[in-house]
């Protein structure tokens, strides 16, 4: 009888997973992935669909169209998982019995938590967010942009700089910077978690006229006094406001029993296993661990939970562990982006922005429905690393 491999969520990492496995194991699985919409959204991209750059449309494939043939795909969502029985309750009364399961749930943005935040305060981390972003954008003809970011932590921590220097640019090109005034709020004393990217975006910020404001965690905000509140007491007005909405794990997880703070994955560092339930495996945003929440996470983490799931399924010693390993874009306008390649060892050493990177960012959008989630990995390399080979 073939192992019954469930998956849940069809994001990048469920994709790429329930793909390498069906490839890997062949007739000696079963593998189906459960998603409650059934679409595939490329949330990158929402960055550029805020700014006018993309299309909504091309942010979004049917999921049955990047899965392999054998790979089976049920449209609903799971409510809770039994995992000392070993099945998934459906949120329409059936159930899915697995031996091996694959939490890719991803994260849930949860702005009520933030007092007038869903009155007063505009997003790019969803689709309809970034959609509603754009019309705003457009009808924004000068005055105070406000930037901020609350809760951590939260997805492609790279994303609130990126914006905030694109943004420096999308409004030069419109004619209307001079009469803006714009600011990153951050909660931390640097623009970036990571601290050798901030001392590269910075002095970018600075030569823009792009204000900064350290030590900004959001507390709430008023909606018709147009008033940002932070934890540390201090207040600023705003025309337009951006905040990075606060993050928790999804409840289904909590509703069985196996998440931890934040409703997270507790999840060992290199096997991905649920750290209470062997048979269970978290990856990308779902999990508990001290790295990015980004596509890029899940993208790395795949190949090893696949290859882990194979080993016990065939009953052979397992030969990957995960290191960590992630690779992320920052885009800083004008044509040029630097990189963030960094794992649990090892933090990331930034190379100053260049075309380079931002020709390489352009082709990995453009490759990534044909490539990462069917298990085709691009990997980028920079001029020097080539010419070493």
């Amino acid at each position: 009888m073939p192992a019954r491999v469930v998956v849940l969520g069809g994001g990048v990492g469920g994709t790429l997973v329930a793909n390498l496995i069906d490839k890997e194991l062949g007739r000696d699985a079963r593998v189906t992935v459960v998603d409650p919409t059934g679409m595939h959204v490329y949330q990158p991209g929402f960055l550029y669909a805020a700014l006018g750059q993309a299309n909504g449309r091309w942010l979004a494939r049917d999921e049955r169209l990047l899965l392999r043939r054998d790979v089976g795909l049920v449209i609903e969502a799971a409510s809770r998982v039994d995992h000392e029985q070993g099945f998934v309750e459906l949120e329409r009364g059936g159930s899915l019995p697995y031996d091996y399961l694959v939490l890719a749930t991803g994260a849930r943005l949860v702005p009520e938590q933030v007092p007038g935040m869903t009155e007063g305060a505009h997003e790019f981390y969803s689709l309809a967010g970034a959609l509603r972003l754009r019309e705003a954008l457009r009808a924004f003809d000068g005055g105070h942009i406000v930037i901020g970011i609350a809760g951590i932590p939260y997805k492609c921590p790279p994303a609130p700089v990126e914006f905030t220097l694109m943004l420096d640019e999308h409004l030069r090109k419109r004619g209307i910077r001079e009469r803006s005034r714009i600011t990153l709020a951050s909660p931390l004393n640097r623009a970036f978690t990571i601290e050798s990217a901030s001392k590269l975006v910075q002095p970018l910020m600075a030569e823009r006229g792009i204000e900064l404001a350290t030590f900004f965690n959001v507390e709430s905000v008023d909606a018709a006094a147009q008033v940002v509140s932070s934890l540390e007491g201090e207040k600023s007005s705003y025309d337009l406001l951006v905040l990075v909405p606060p993050h928790r794990g999804q409840s289904m997880v909590d509703d069985s029993g196996l998440g931890g703070p934040g409703g997270w994955v507790p999840t060992d560092p290199a096997t991905l296993q649920h750290r209470s339930a062997e048979r269970i495996f978290a990856m990308g945003d779902a999990t508990d661990l001290p790295i990015s929440k980004s596509g890029s996470t899940a993208h790395y983490e795949a190949p090893v939970v696949a290859s882990r799931i194979a080993s016990l399924v065939r009953g052979t010693a397992p030969r990957e562990s995960y290191g960590g390993k992630v690779m992320c874009f920052l885009e800083v306008g004008g044509g040029r982006t630097t990189v963030l390649r960094f794992d649990y060892e090892h933090p990331p050493v930034p190379p100053q922005p260049s075309r380079h990177w931002h020709m390489a960012k352009w082709m990995f959008n453009r490759l990534y429905w044909a490539t990462v989630p069917k298990g085709r990995i691009p990997e980028f390399r920079s001029r020097k690393e080539r010419s070493a080979t």
